[in-house]
């Protein structure tokens, strides 16, 4: 059987739309059963399984345990999951960025950092409730639907990140990590140090580390879309990177490989697809 790769975007409800960028339902089918990388990104791990389970082998955490998911939720993190697979997945990722971690669990995102859980063990029934609507539809427009409405049910709007923060969140991200930190505290009126403080307790992770991963992701993007002619030295100088070995020890310290390694053994990711249909 050839490999086939069916992949297919859409936005959330416009309630939701403030903490969700998208939702892609996802289906490979065919590829030689292997393992998959689960890499730092600007969003938190939110992926419902339709089908086999979610099995990952090497939790970022070391001390966390192995284990099987039907609908993984997971905390920011700064190093890659191992995920492994049989040549067939589908599910459905949701583009959750950690400002909306509150409104929709009632708990900042940093509980969760480099941590995966069940999602019905953080919101009970409505966890089972969205995964087994996931397995009984099978279109994808109905199945982001069910998505809507079950994450609409959970959302408490008076549960909100703070207005520095949000702020502080969206301009790093936004900037794909190149904002500095200092003008940043300025800007809201905090010292650095108040900044990385309540922005870790928030997010779980430093304003520097959050700038890190966001430009690593852009990095990984590009390197992953660009033409064979355009140099890895290339897309480091246009991300920001001093040079290409910078960006070659980011790769190293969050994915756990060099971006050749990564571009040979990667299987098509749904985490690549930033596109938005309809």
């Amino acid at each position: 059987m050839e490999p086939t790769t069916e992949v297919v975007t859409a936005r959330p409800a416009p309630a939701l739309a403030a903490f969700i960028d998208r939702y892609t339902g996802y289906r490979l089918s065919g590829f030689a059963p292997g393992l998959h990388r689960g890499l730092p990104s600007r969003h938190m791990t939110f992926i419902v399984a339709i089908g086999p389970t979610i099995d990952v082998v090497a939790q970022t955490d070391p001390r966390q345990t192995p284990d099987a998911y039907g609908c993984v939720l997971s905390g920011l993190q700064a190093s890659s999951a191992t995920i492994s697979h049989n040549g067939y997945q589908e599910g459905v990722s949701i583009a959750l960025t950690p400002l909306g971690c509150r409104t929709l669990f009632g708990m900042p995102a940093g509980e969760l950092w480099n941590t995966s859980v069940e999602f019905a063990d953080v919101v009970g029934p409505a966890g089972r409730k969205l995964w087994e609507q996931l397995q009984e539809l099978p279109a994808w427009p109905d199945r982001f639907a069910a998505c809507d409405r079950v994450l609409t049910e959970l959302a408490c709007h008076d549960r909100v990140v703070t207005p520095e923060l949000t702020w502080a969140w969206r301009t790093l991200v936004d900037s794909d990590g190149t904002a500095t930190i200092g003008p940043l505290a300025e800007e809201i009126g905090w010292s650095r140090q108040h900044l990385a403080r309540r922005f870790g307790t928030e997010f779980g992770l430093s304003p520097k580390l959050a700038a890190r991963i966001a430009r690593f992701e852009r990095a990984r993007h590009m390197i992953a879309r660009t033409p064979s002619f355009v140099t890895i030295a290339q897309v480091a100088a246009s991300c920001g990177y001093y040079d290409q070995a910078h960006l070659n020890r980011d790769f190293a310290e969050l994915v756990g490989c060099s971006p050749t390694m990564w571009l040979a053994e990667e299987i098509p990711s749904v985490q690549d697809d930033t596109g938005v249909a309809g």
